[in-house]
């Protein structure tokens, strides 16, 4: 069977992020050849029911802790190698012990040498709701993230049209799953209010230089309308960087490369959860 036509996105793109989506492209295509969508789809629609990734992370808040997503991740474009050896279902243990709400997984393999091995090892060693950490363009990719057991997707608005953008989150939604939107700027957070989900990211990291700068937070979430659940991401690593995200509204954070690097995850983890 022929792979589904895949094409990039009609928008702009920043430079270290076009060729990561050029390389998506090409392994979607393969990987869709190999398992048609239907099937991909069919598997999907068999796995067991999502965990509530929303939900949980509003009981968080709502018992007064900090909504932590925390990321389990081998390496990256800026930071390189960040953790080995690297245990996925150890790791997934100890930052369920130090007060974790959620889970966020990367699963490229080219830029962060993460795979869907290793989400599937997270989400069996805990009870936690688990967001597949990806670059997503395609349907295909959806039903793949549920078939492999994620609880919740990842859709950054720099890489996605507004309408491939909203065909991903009506299939997400269809297969009971959270999407979390990423933005980086006023006109991607503009964009990403036309979707329906809750929970808006807005990541410090510049995906041009890859420089972190939590102002970015400091001047987006505030512009997050009630109804929704902002998120910090990125560039987070002290307990006051946690109060700094939690005075312009977001109470909930994603956080990987600091506690990577940590000898004791769960230590680090339980230091942000607490921080307010």
């Amino acid at each position: 069977m022929n792979a589904p036509h895949i094409t990039a996105p009609a928008i702009e793109v920043p430079d270290t992020l076009a060729r990561i989506l050029a390389d998506k492209y090409e392994e979607v295509r393969e990987r869709a050849a190999a398992t048609p969508l239907s099937e991909m789809e069919r598997q999907a629609r068999s796995a067991p029911k999502p965990r509530d990734f929303i939900g949980d992370l509003c009981h968080a808040v709502a018992d007064g802790r900090v909504g932590l997503i925390a990321e389990i991740k081998r390496a990256s474009p800026s930071g390189g190698l960040i953790r080995d050896p690297f245990e996925p279902a150890s790791l997934a243990e100890a930052y369920c012990e130090g007060g974790a709400t959620c889970l966020s997984v990367l699963t490229d393999e080219p830029y962060f040498q993460g795979r869907p091995e290793h989400l599937k090892a997270a989400r069996a060693a805990c009870p936690l709701p688990v967001l597949r950490k990806d670059f997503m363009v395609h349907p295909w990719q959806v039903f793949e993230a549920r078939a492999m057991g994620a609880d919740c997707i990842l859709l950054i608005m720099a890489a996605l049209a507004d309408e491939t953008a909203q065909e991903l989150e009506d299939i997400a939604r269809s297969l009971d799953m959270a999407v979390l939107v990423e933005v980086h700027d006023r006109a991607e957070l503009d964009r990403a209010l036309g979707l329906e989900t809750r929970l808006v990211g807005v990541n410090n990291r510049n995906l041009r230089t890859l420089q972190t700068d939590l102002a970015t937070s400091e001047e987006l979430c505030p512009l997050i309308p009630a109804d929704r659940i902002p998120v910090a991401e990125s560039g987070i690593r002290t307990p006051e960087d946690v109060r700094r995200m939690a005075a312009v509204g977001a109470r909930c954070i994603l956080v990987g490369e600091h506690l990577m690097r940590q000898p004791d995850v769960a230590k680090a983890a339980h230091a942000l959860v607490h921080a307010l």
